[in-house]
């Protein structure tokens, strides 16, 4: 191994071993910041989630690291506060598929608002070179986020890609409805 792999490999290692336990930590130091009696920081995860469209509740379930009963709980939770609502394939009541209401949108959209107050002024504090830094590293975090995610998107296998694309069909009725009732 020549010294310019190693140090990429050492790189690599460091940047595994530290990069999601600080992300982790950033969230739950700004959540901790703008603690709110109204919400959950994962409710607001997976309003969050939902904001970006409808999703099936074993989907959501994956994205958070819970288990599907857990996930279901919540989603209840959420649609008693009527944040969110659910609704079942036509052709397979056992699929759900949770999508945000507008007073969902509402109230993420509040919370989100604190958390980026909080966080500007954090950032502040920061020296030019740090932000600068800082700037250049999300970049970059983004650009692997969605590589991530584009990988995570693709079916593994081909008997999968049918209810996908039937349940996209859904997903995408479902957010013209959602729009032409806040348009309404």
């Amino acid at each position: 191994m020549t010294s310019l792999e190693k140090e990429r490999a050492e790189r690599v290692e460091y940047v595994a071993e530290q990069l999601p336990g600080r992300a982790v930590m950033l969230v739950r130091l700004l959540v901790k910041q703008v603690r709110t009696r109204e919400i959950s920081r994962t409710e607001l995860e997976v309003l969050s989630i939902l904001a970006e469209g409808p999703r099936r509740v074993t989907e959501l379930a994956e994205l958070e690291g819970t288990a599907q009963p857990t996930m279901t709980l919540l989603v209840r939770r959420l649609q008693e506060k009527g944040w969110v609502q659910r609704e079942g394939l036509p052709h397979d009541g056992r699929v759900v598929i949770v999508s945000i209401t507008e007073a969902g949108r509402d109230a993420q959209q509040r919370y989100r608002a604190l958390f980026l107050a909080a966080m500007r002024t954090d950032l502040r504090e920061l020296p030019d070179e740090q932000l600068r830094a800082l700037a250049a590293a999300t970049e970059t975090i983004s650009s692997f986020v969605d590589d991530l995610q584009q990988q995570a998107g693709r079916p593994q296998r081909e008997d999968g890609l049918e209810r996908r694309v039937i349940e996209g069909e859904l997903i995408s009725e479902m957010r013209t409805r959602a729009h032409r009732r806040a348009r309404g």
